[in-house]
């Protein structure tokens, strides 16, 4: 086990150091910092000063773990565009981004699971085959065509939920969430389910196929056969051995849904760092690019290596494979 996860650590330490060479990279082949830190009245004796004091001169390696020791500390420079350093600048972003991923998650596994299991067990049922043909959209509509059939249908035409922005939130240990409030939940709704539709039903596709083929299995015939009732075999033997492959997918879904949280706040002017992003590559602010780079390269690398233990803990296979010598 220890090994295990010395490994899976190395690995992600090996990740996160070429994402921080890529984020890197931006600072070097995407326009002139120099130019945006001083303007185009600088002489040519002020470049030279600030290329000195921001170490400039020195040789790539050492300008690479530079950044690198300073990403560390979280310090990731001046943003271009508001003048402010870029850790404080993402950090009054990401609570937006954070709680409207968290909901959105909750969504995907919650009613992923549910309607992956009921297609599965009453496959051949009108509801079941009805939720299968509706899923459809899910996996075939673009992200932000969905978010605007959502407003036109419930902002625009019954007025139900708000079309854009974070509305009112509550502090709570010093952190705004708009999931504290009657308006701000309201406005969650709608950036929620467009963010988690796709990953919705990628779940629930995922977790019938997976249920279809443990029901088809021998010992699932062997416990009909021993008089169990449905939901015994159903619940007590056919999902537990579902769900083991389907961490690793969902855990992979959960990361994206950060990444794919760029569309959505853009769609629905959501506050986070999505739409900082967005701002970002518009002004060309590559401080905040490259910092969110290298925060959702962070993101999907620690839940990849949380769903890799869990994986290892949660299949006994794993287990007697390491414990009688054997690799994977």
């Amino acid at each position: 086990m220890l090994a295990f996860i010395i490994r899976r650590i190395g690995q992600a330490l090996l990740v996160l150091l070429a994402v921080g060479f890529v984020s890197f990279a931006m600072f070097k082949f995407m326009g002139d910092p120099l130019e945006n830190l001083l303007g185009q009245e600088a002489t040519l004796a002020d470049r030279a000063e600030l290329e000195e004091r921001l170490g400039l001169n020195d040789p790539i390696p050492v300008q690479y773990m530079q950044y690198l020791a300073r990403a560390m500390d979280g310090n990731f420079g001046v943003s271009y565009r508001v003048g402010l350093p870029v850790g404080e600048v993402i950090l009054s972003r990401l609570p937006a981004t954070l709680e409207l991923a968290a909901l959105s998650g909750f969504l995907a596994i919650f009613f992923g699971i549910i309607f992956g299991i009921y297609t599965a067990i009453r496959r051949d049922g009108f509801i079941a085959q009805t939720i299968m043909t509706t899923s459809l959209i899910g996996v075939s509509l673009p992200t932000f065509l969905i978010g605007v059939f959502l407003i036109w249908a419930f902002a625009v035409n019954l007025g139900w939920l708000p079309s854009f922005g974070r509305g009112q939130t509550a502090s709570i240990f010093g952190v705004d969430l708009a999931i504290l409030t009657w308006n701000g939940f309201k406005s969650m709704i709608l950036p929620a389910v467009t963010l988690g539709l796709y990953q919705m039903t990628l779940i629930m596709r995922l977790v019938r196929s997976e249920m279809l083929e443990v029901l088809r299995s021998d010992y699932i015939r062997f416990a009909r056969a021993r008089g169990l009732s449905d939901r015994a075999i159903h619940f007590g033997h056919a999902l537990k051995n579902t769900l083991v492959p389907v961490i690793t997918i969902t855990g992979l879904q959960l990361g994206s849904i950060i990444a794919f949280a760029i569309i959505t706040e853009t769609v629905f002017q959501w506050p986070g760092v999505g739409l900082l992003f967005i701002n970002a590559v518009n002004f060309v602010d590559i401080p905040v690019m490259s910092a969110y780079l290298l925060l959702v390269g962070a993101i999907f690398v620690t839940i990849n290596l949380i769903v890799d233990l869990l994986y290892f803990v949660i299949d006994p296979r794993l287990q007697a494979d390491r414990a009688g010598g054997g690799g994977h």
